[in-house]
């Protein structure tokens, strides 16, 4: 009896030797994955401005636009066909994984973007840096050998690495890679991972020397705290989350509707590209301003709408649906880039309109439509509140909830990733079966019409 005991006692120990070198194994690939990435995204972020300042200072920039398209479609078309999904992959890869994503995906998607804001194109900059996360993870799991288990996690691990290195916010980043997924649930298994893999990619973003855009809310910050929580004011958050919803809904929908028109009318890439880019063109001298092309953060003339003006004046009542053609007719024509960024202008844009209309401070409701448009278009709340809270600080922490929140249930089942799972209806008394994709809802929607 004591030999076996003794037997069992080897057993239970070499057991836990093996998980605790398998756990560490696991946690120096997770942490060197996410070095690399935020290295990448460092040096993705860099190219980026520079590219702006070259659109900026050489505005004959924009005339390139169709030509480059087209040299960016035919990459894709000879090396990329099994990535232009681009983050659909992602989550897929994530729901059933196979056999991974390819590692072609990091180059493409930074040449694309980079050439995409060069000539001028409307796009934004979270998609290249989740692919970019998402391509060296797969890439890192297949090197050290892992399971399908451990290929899904340092998939969600390379999103948050990615989305935070990116954004300076990495809280933000570990959620949105749990929340992504499926609508209704979050991957808690993943929450450790998913948050040492954002905090190394943002830490190592920022030792290269990357410094992110600061956003301000002055209304009511007070030093020592939270401001008293004004009711008033927490409905007038909530009637904003209606239109930011209806917002990200109307621009989710304007891209996948316009994408799959142009894709049916002009079935080669390059031309849907050069089209595209004709259009933008035209667009520009129809409105008689560039302030809607490449990402909008910034501009050189003090007279253009930017994302950081929204948060110090009243601005134009309809730059939030320029923003959203300007975006939709680059995104659905091929170029690449990612759709957040320009979410935040049209946030921004929409929150100070109605700031303005509901006699709302409008730099505080700029900073709720920054998040909360995003958080309708993507179904992602939560992810949406946190970074909220790391831009502007937790003064108005209850308001930029309310309008998250408000806005995600307003978009309905809908949004930017079509390949995001239901895991829990929005609604009460409209059952859809467990795992069915944004994709397959809208389908079934666009049959019920026709």
């Amino acid at each position: 009896m004591r030999a076996t005991f003794q037997r069992l006692f080897h057993a239970l120990a070499h057991i836990g030797l093996h998980r605790a070198l398998a756990a560490l194994r696991l946690l120096l690939v997770l942490i060197a994955m996410a070095a690399v990435v935020g290295s990448l995204c460092a040096a993705f972020l860099w190219s980026l401005d520079a590219a702006t300042h070259l659109r900026f200072a050489h505005p004959w920039l924009l005339f390139l636009l169709p030509l480059g398209g087209a040299v960016v479609s035919l990459l894709y078309r000879w090396l990329g066909q099994s990535v232009e999904a681009g983050n659909n992959l992602l989550i897929d890869q994530i729901h059933e994984p196979g056999g991974g994503v390819p590692l072609r995906m990091a180059p493409l998607i930074f040449a694309g973007t980079v050439i995409t804001h060069l000539f001028g194109g409307s796009a934004g900059r979270e998609g290249t840096a989740v692919q970019l996360g998402g391509s060296l993870a797969s890439t890192a799991a297949r090197l050290a050998r892992l399971n399908a288990r451990g290929l899904r996690l340092m998939l969600m691990a390379g999103i948050a690495a990615g989305f935070g290195a990116v954004f300076g916010t990495p809280l933000a980043g570990a959620v949105f890679a749990l929340e992504v997924l499926a609508v209704g649930r979050i991957e808690m298994a993943a929450l450790i991972p998913c948050l040492i893999a954002a905090l190394v990619g943002d830490w190592v973003c920022g030792l290269w020397g990357i410094q992110h855009t600061a956003y301000r809310i002055p209304f009511m910050a007070w030093p020592n705290g939270a401001a008293p929580l004004d009711p008033l004011l927490v409905i007038k958050a909530g009637l904003a989350g209606v239109a930011f919803g209806l917002a990200g809904l109307a621009f989710a929908e304007a891209n996948h509707a316009l994408g799959g028109w142009l894709k049916k009318a002009m079935p080669h890439p390059a031309l849907r590209s050069i089209v595209g880019g004709l259009a933008v063109i035209g667009l520009t001298y129809a409105v008689g301003t560039r302030a809607y092309l490449g990402l909008g953060v910034w501009s050189p003339d003090p007279n253009m709408p930017t994302i950081a003006g929204f948060f110090t004046a009243p601005a134009g009542p309809w730059d939030w649906a320029l923003k959203m053609l300007f975006t939709v007719v680059t995104l659905s024509s091929g170029f690449k880039g990612g759709e957040v960024t320009p979410l935040f202008f049209i946030g921004a844009a929409l929150g100070n309109a109605l700031g303005v209309a509901l006699g709302a401070p409008v730099d505080l409701f700029a900073g709720l439509g920054f998040v909360a448009v995003f958080a309708g278009a993507a179904n992602t709340p939560l992810a949406c509140t946190i970074m909220g809270l790391e831009l502007f600080g937790a003064t108005h922490m209850v308001p930029i909830a309310v309008a998250c929140f408000v806005a995600c249930l307003c978009s309905g089942h809908n949004g930017i990733y079509l390949s995001q799972r239901i895991a829990l209806p929005k609604f009460m008394g409209r059952p859809v079966p467990q795992g069915t994709t944004l994709r397959d809802v809208r389908g079934r929607r666009h049959r019920r019409k026709s």
